[in-house]
């Protein structure tokens, strides 16, 4: 199996991105399940040219999208992506949408289709704080999680595919007073963790996962 894990570039003025920091630490293969990473520009469209480019290169079965969510205390398995573009503040091209659709005439919403709550699961058992979030936000991550889903839905959900909000650095929070933050190490630990879990699910069916205890 191949799985690809994208991390966005800096954005937001800091100057680093820890979702690119970490990708760029993961192994190279975990067991059978080999990994593939890409930069993503933090900008609308631009985003999901690049995503697409590199699925139809790397020919994945797995995709994991990866971004900061500086103030989330956890690692954030998204469970939805709508099909929405409003911008807060503007990407790293200047550009702002508001109350734009992801895709024009696209549904309103996709699901996750990794197995996110045996990822948490998971993520916990080793000690990582790990939420299932109901919410990717509006902006350049949701866009890309949208966009993900709607081309796994064009391409007959060839590959499973979702999305992991990180919290910020430690040297990020420490200019964020009071902001949570998480060791690089660790995020590294859940992407992989996440990773495996999806690899050795790959059968079930995401609707199918179980409550969490």
């Amino acid at each position: 199996m191949k799985a690809l894990v994208t991390g966005f570039e800096p954005f937001g003025g800091e100057s680093l991105n820890p979702a690119l920091e970490a990708i760029r630490r993961l192994r190279p293969a975990l067991g059978d399940l080999t990994i593939e990473t890409r930069a993503l520009p933090t900008v609308f469209g631009r985003s999901l040219e690049a995503l697409a480019r590199a699925i139809e290169t790397t020919a994945p079965d797995l995709v994991l999208a990866v971004g900061l969510a500086g103030g989330r205390p956890a690692l954030s398995l998204e469970r939805v992506a709508v099909n929405i573009d409003d911008a807060a503040i503007a990407d790293n091209e200047g550009q702002q949408p508001v109350d734009q659709p992801v895709v024009a005439g696209g549904p309103s919403a996709y699901f996750a289709s990794l197995p996110i709550k045996a990822a948490v699961r998971a993520l916990r058992n080793a000690g990582l704080p790990a939420i299932v979030s109901n919410s990717a936000g509006t902006f350049v991550c949701n866009h890309l999680f949208y966009g993900l889903m709607h081309l796994a839905a064009q391409s007959g959900n060839r590959w499973r595919g979702g999305f992991l909000h990180i919290p910020y650095l430690p040297q990020q929070a420490a200019r964020h007073a009071g902001a949570p933050s998480m060791a690089i190490e660790h995020v590294v630990q859940g992407i992989e963790i996440i990773l495996a879990t999806s690899a050795a699910r790959a059968d079930d069916l995401a609707s199918a996962e179980g409550a969490l205890p």
